[in-house]
């Protein structure tokens, strides 16, 4: 049997051990109510992630999964505890920090080469025209986008456009990348695809992400370990899951292994657990 990092009742609020690149300390997240009760979302979330660690948080609808990520992105505030990127507290939004959002945010009157270019110029403020282009070629070609650089978005397919978010969080060479579901709007065809593109990006240019997803076989192919939410309100880190398998990864191979049924009971099996529990 697969062994897993897990967290007992007794131990979830204590911080995890492991080297920290984004530090995650007792985070809660509350929120006021008419009858002066605080409606709290997130209790005690403890979660350090690595440099160049690929982290997926999974969990059901309602646990605060977005919330989390917003407060990491900066676009939220905790009530309590801290979040500290790089030994620095994260308390606004920042360069450092790119998001990748499931419905794509582009300006639509602008087109694929300005939607990348807009972050460029709004970050790399030193960089000059050259190297400005450059960074945006370089980042077309990077997500297979050059021969739609001059497209608007209305004129390219879903998967398209996602690229585009990508290359555009890219291309201001973050520290760290967040994402919130950003293949759930895609079919199944294109969201494999754009998977292994992404992962292929990341393995070239390695660096911390934290990515939300409601998909066990997705979290299981990309990430180096998996966050299992408890269901909400005041929900919290029921469990980290080590994912075994060596990079570069193979899908069809990782299908067929043992410890993938393994891994991916397991999450399941807590997933029904807690789906249960709701009921």
């Amino acid at each position: 049997m697969m062994e897993y990092t897990s967290l007992p009742t007794n131990t979830q609020n204590k911080v995890l051990t492991r080297p920290g690149f984004l530090e995650i300390e007792n985070l809660v997240k509350s929120y006021p109510t008419p009858d002066k009760d605080n409606f709290v979302v997130l209790d005690g979330v403890n979660l350090t992630i690595g440099e160049d660690e690929y982290i997926s948080v999974i969990g059901h609808s309602g646990c605060g999964k977005s919330t989390l990520l917003k407060i990491v992105a900066g676009l939220e505030k905790a009530t309590s505890g801290s979040v500290r990127l790089d030994g620095k507290e994260i308390r606004q939004p920042g360069a450092e920090r790119m998001m990748v959002f499931q419905n794509y945010s582009l300006l639509p009157w602008l087109t694929v080469r300005e939607n990348i270019r807009l972050a460029v110029d709004e970050v790399l403020k030193n960089a000059n025209r050259a190297e400005k282009i450059s960074i945006v070629n370089q980042h077309l070609a990077m997500v297979n986008l050059t021969a739609a650089a001059d497209k608007y978005p209305d004129e390219i397919s879903g998967g398209m456009k996602q690229r585009v978010g990508i290359a555009r969080a890219l291309a201001i060479r973050p520290k760290m990348l967040l994402m919130d579901e950003p293949f759930g709007a895609l079919d199944a065809l294109t969201r494999g695809k754009l998977e292994q593109q992404v992962l292929d990006i990341w393995e070239n240019n390695r660096q911390a992400v934290m990515m939300i997803t409601h998909d066990v076989d997705e979290a299981i192919y990309m990430s180096d370990r998996i966050v299992l939410m408890t269901n909400g309100p005041a929900a919290s880190i029921g469990e980290i899951l080590e994912v075994p398998f060596e990079r570069p990864r193979d899908r069809a191979a990782i299908r067929n292994s043992k410890e993938y049924f393994e891994l991916r009971n397991h999450a399941l099996n807590f997933l029904d657990r807690y789906f249960a529990q709701d009921e």
